[in-house]
């Protein structure tokens, strides 16, 4: 008699398209895509990996929360990282509000996730929060 105990699953993504992350705007449109086969009106945060070359190699959803919070662990995220063999990451969260401006919370674990990939030596390339017909990204304001 055989037993076998799950006791977690791990399902990455693999993108196939080798999409080049050339901004913001690109990677929004491409975040847009995943979230739209996710629940509206939960928060979930995503990382996206990519190559050296800035192609998107996979992605995971790391957390899904409730419609004001997500527990984010930068441990989650870069074992996800590792396992795509990402050179750099993009994360990505909704806020199901609408509202894309960041909380406080959301400051503090970019800074988190940037010193982690620092330790890694994984660039966090930016993290995203997407909001109904807008996004806020922290790359572009200077915070990454």
């Amino acid at each position: 008699m055989r037993y076998t105990v799950t006791t977690f699953k791990v399902r990455l993504e693999v993108a196939e398209s080798g999409i080049r992350i050339r901004n913001s705007e690109t990677a929004a449109i491409v975040a847009r895509g995943i979230f739209n086969r996710l629940d509206a009106d939960k928060e979930h945060f995503v990382m996206m990996g990519t190559n050296n070359k800035n192609q998107i190699n996979g992605y995971k959803e790391v957390s899904t929360g409730t419609l004001t919070s997500s527990l984010v662990s930068p441990g989650e995220v870069f074992l996800a990282a590792l396992r795509l063999r990402a050179a750099a990451i993009i994360c990505v969260h909704n806020h199901p509000s609408g509202d894309p401006m960041p909380s406080q919370e959301d400051q503090d674990i970019t800074r988190r996730l940037k010193e982690c990939g620092e330790m890694l030596a994984i660039r966090v390339l930016d993290h995203i929060i997407l909001g109904a017909d807008s996004y806020y990204s922290f790359s572009d304001r200077g915070l990454l």
